[in-house]
């Protein structure tokens, strides 16, 4: 039974997820609140496996409430599903490095919701770390990178790279719940750190890779990336994206840079950057 603690200033949204949780077997809503400091007070009398936090809330936003968590002295922690109507990566980053495991944009699919909980939890019969479709839905949500959360005060190589792509693809303009934002971070990341692991062929060594970690097809972080730098391309920063590839690659007016060729210059990008930050 995975227990879990609603908070959301918005009481009708909060009333539906209660009713749909309680429907299902393996769920068992232990309150609702309205506010961070409720979310809290609620945490700390009645500690559940897992919180829906919404970011926007009075007296204590959901980021305060993450901020505040460790006070508790949760031990297991509960993990905590993000919810937001702004799909803002800088968010995501925020989130992240607070402690959030998931991060979802309203409105958003009741089903695909609960297999994040019980992904997360622990309790997912499959426990693949799917994050790809569930039962045909198809998925823009973001799942926060697995890499050690830096508190403040810490540092760590693996959470500055994370930290310094996040930046780099905020700086296109990629939208932070595109499917396409997790798999590009993540070609980046590879990249970055395995200079070899584009090897000339996309499709035969990068793409297989992560689609096995994200449980879905090379086509499918194929096209998710491509339609991300489309739409980075398109409705983001394409001054920062020429910058980036150089107009030489670019001398057709609208020509729209490669996924082989936007990843290598982001991961040389990120090497070159990681190179000043402190370890």
């Amino acid at each position: 039974m995975i227990r879990v603690l609603i908070a959301d200033n918005n009481v009708s949204l909060c009333d539906a997820v209660e009713q749909y949780l309680s429907s299902l077997p393996d769920f068992e809503v232990t309150g609702k609140t309205f506010d961070g400091e409720q979310a809290l007070e609620a945490m700390r009398q009645d500690p559940p496996d897992a919180v829906i936090l919404d970011i926007t809330m009075p007296r204590l936003d959901g980021l305060g409430v993450l901020e505040r968590m460790p006070e508790l002295g949760l031990d297991p922690r509960p993990k905590v599903i993000v919810l937001t109507a702004f799909g803002r990566d800088d968010l995501i980053a925020q989130a992240t490095r607070l402690g959030a495991d998931y991060y979802m944009v309203k409105p958003f699919d009741m089903e695909l919701l609960a297999a994040r909980i019980r992904q997360f939890s622990g309790n997912d019969a499959a426990g693949s770390g799917h994050v790809g479709p569930v039962n045909g839905h198809s998925e823009e949500y973001v799942a926060l990178p697995s890499a050690p959360v830096r508190r403040p005060g810490q540092s760590g190589p693996a959470q500055d790279a994370i930290q310094l792509v996040t930046e780099m693809i905020h700086q296109m303009g990629v939208p932070a719940h595109f499917k396409g934002y997790s798999y590009l971070r993540d070609a980046v990341l590879l990249v970055a750190e395995e200079q070899t692991a584009l090897g000339g062929n996309l499709t035969k060594v990068l793409y297989p890779r992560i689609a096995s970690k994200y449980n879905t097809s090379p086509g499918g972080v194929e096209a998710a990336i491509r339609n991300a730098i489309v739409t980075a391309w398109e409705n983001g920063n394409q001054d920062y994206i020429s910058s980036l590839v150089g107009k030489v690659a670019i001398s057709t007016k609208n020509r729209l840079p490669s996924n082989s060729l936007i990843i290598a210059k982001l991961a040389d990008r990120l090497r070159m950057a990681l190179r000043s930050v402190p370890v």
